[in-house]
């Protein structure tokens, strides 16, 4: 029998709790952002019901139109796609968090924007991928100086997509790169910069990501099934 979207929830919750504890980490500490990119409405309620309340998305006019319809004030919307500049406006609107800000002519814009402060995580292309945007490794430090300055941004975090491949433990270095970049950026005690969250981890890697000092998970093949192609 297929196991159904709300075994899954159970199942993607329990293996991320397994990996908390493996790493002594508190499970309570991570956040499941169920991405729903091309998924339909039937099964983000499925999902509501099962306990899911935070969703990522890929694209601004594909979620508003299910920001629309999933009325339920206790969900909160994560951006994780590509975010063009002419976005901006429609997706401060939408979101609570956009967690691939990777330009600081983006964050100019979104703290134009935005009517009321946003949380935003900052986009790190960790392995230099030349098909990925992001911000440069070495380039981060300065751009979390120059988000914190923006008064309607709340600067939170990173995050990152290692290069794609089937062994999760390929994964392992960046996610540890990550966390330690977020930590020499702490070390600096720069004004308005504590990065608390690292967006880090997907249906094929999430657990080592968690092992790692993930606080935010972006699974979606592993709750809703492989996607349809586009």
């Amino acid at each position: 029998m297929a196991s159904t979207i709300s075994d899954n929830i159970t199942d993607v919750m329990e293996r991320i709790k397994r990996a908390a504890r493996k790493a002594g980490r508190d499970p309570g500490e991570v956040t499941l952002v169920a991405v729903t990119k091309t998924v339909e409405i039937k099964k983000i309620k499925e999902a509501v019901s099962a306990g899911i309340r935070v969703f990522g998305e890929n694209y601004v006019q594909e979620a508003g139109e299910k920001v629309k319809k999933i009325k339920d004030g206790s969900v909160k919307w994560h951006f994780i796609g590509h975010l063009q500049k002419n976005k901006a406006k429609t997706a401060v609107e939408i979101f609570d968090v956009i967690e691939s800000v990777d330009t600081i002519e983006l964050a100019v814009d979104l703290n134009k924007r935005a009517k009321e402060p946003v949380e935003v995580l900052l986009e790190v292309n960790i392995a230099k991928e030349k098909t990925k945007s992001g911000c440069a490794p070495d380039g981060v430090l300065k751009f979390a100086k120059a988000v914190a300055e923006l008064p309607m941004l709340r600067l939170t975090g990173l995050m990152s997509i290692p290069p794609a491949g089937p062994d999760p433990e390929a994964s392992r270095p960046y996610f540890i790169t990550l966390r330690r970049m977020a930590e020499r950026i702490n070390k600096e005690q720069a004004p308005g910069v504590f990065l608390r969250n690292l967006s880090m981890g997907t249906s094929g890697d999430f657990e080592v990501a968690v092992e790692e000092g993930a606080t935010i998970v972006r699974v979606g093949t592993a709750i809703f099934g492989p996607r349809p192609p586009r």
